[in-house]
């Protein structure tokens, strides 16, 4: 979508103006990881017009791959207009304009699978199922069991305002989310789309993905790694045993890792850039904690811009940071411009 941001604090209302740019949150991610060094490709529908032209022109400046976004001659580009202020706020305003939307068109039949399930990573959001049946249909065919699949990541992003009945959207999105890989999912909307409270009791409730990510805002995030484990305490039973075949239980590694202070510009677009923050770090094979940190990081760097995408630190620094000591990384205070050249990093 093609998102407006008011020329200052205070009710949509009382806005003069808006700043026009981009937003959404399957784009946000491929640009932070085009933006990191990744290969990334956006698969959407726009519209025919002016905005479906800013759209993959914008993103595609990211070095995003947007070879595969369909153009819908009948159906316009979807907008819409935000406050700055957090979603968590009472002062936080949405107006969603994509009802009838090019992207509320996207079905396995506009959106074949084979333009999607080509790479490494395939990154999908609750968001998506909510704008239309065929939508659900596309999202519901994305995260069923395929052989040769990529690895299905999922961010909830539960939005009550997208859903006619949360609590229909709600089951929803937990069905969706049971057939991915790797899920994303913060610990409020948990609660507040499935009555859940605290990261075992979501990792309960999903027991299917291979990963769990547990965002908690400020206070950092909880990944559960399921690996299985043999019965016999080791992968081979000694050649004279007989061994009678039965599934090997499951548990997990669980890795909590804080998030560092930040001088927080805007909240919007930080889950995004997390998300894309610990998929860079799965795609270098990094372990848990390497993972969250870079997650963190890359949140930090679109927490303290205005918009929702930030300029990630370049790769070397980024990696300087998260081999810190745990007592270092719990120092650390990211400022506005602290991923530009005049770093400012603060570790007191």
């Amino acid at each position: 979508m093609v998102t407006f941001l008011p020329s200052r604090p205070g009710r949509l209302a009382d806005a003069p103006s808006f700043a026009r740019t981009i937003g959404g949150a399957e784009s946000n991610v491929a640009c932070a990881l085009a933006a990191a060094g990744h290969r990334a490709k956006w698969v959407s529908r726009v519209g025919a017009d002016g905005f479906g032209d800013h759209l993959v022109e914008a993103i595609g400046a990211y070095g995003v791959d947007v070879s595969a976004v369909g153009r819908d001659a009948v159906r316009p580009t979807g907008i819409y207009f935000r406050t700055a202020t957090d979603r968590a706020t009472a002062g936080h305003e949405v107006a969603y304009y994509r009802a009838g939307s090019a992207a509320s068109a996207m079905s396995p039949t506009t959106v074949p699978y084979d333009s999607v399930g080509d790479g490494r990573v395939l990154h999908l959001s609750g968001i998506t199922a909510a704008l239309s049946p065929d939508c659900l249909e596309l999202m519901r065919e994305l995260t069923t069991a395929r052989a040769g699949r990529p690895l299905v990541s999922f961010d909830v992003n539960f939005r009550t305002g997208l859903w006619r009945d949360a609590a229909i959207g709600g089951r929803v999105l937990l069905e969706l989310a049971r057939g991915a890989d790797l899920v994303f999912v913060g610990e409020d909307e948990a609660e507040e789309a499935w009555g859940v409270c605290g990261p075992e009791a979501i990792r309960e409730e999903l027991p299917e993905p291979g990963v769990v990510v547990v965002k908690r805002g400020a206070a950092g995030a909880v990944v559960f790694e399921r690996a299985a484990r043999s019965p016999h305490g080791g992968p081979h039973a000694p050649a004279s045993e007989t061994v009678t075949a039965v599934p090997a239980p499951r548990v997990d590694t669980v890795t909590a890792v804080p998030a560092p202070r930040v001088d927080v510009v805007a909240p919007v677009g930080a889950g995004d850039a997390f998300a894309a923050g610990f998929l860079s770090g799965t795609l270098r094979g990094l372990d848990a904690t390497a993972r969250i940190r870079h997650g963190h990081l890359m949140a930090a760097a679109a927490l303290t811009v205005p918009g929702d995408l930030g300029e990630p630190a370049r790769t070397e620094d980024a990696d300087r940071l998260v081999a810190l000591d745990d007592e270092s990384w719990g120092r650390l205070h990211l400022a506005p411009g602290w991923t530009g050249e005049d770093q400012e990093v603060r570790t007191p």
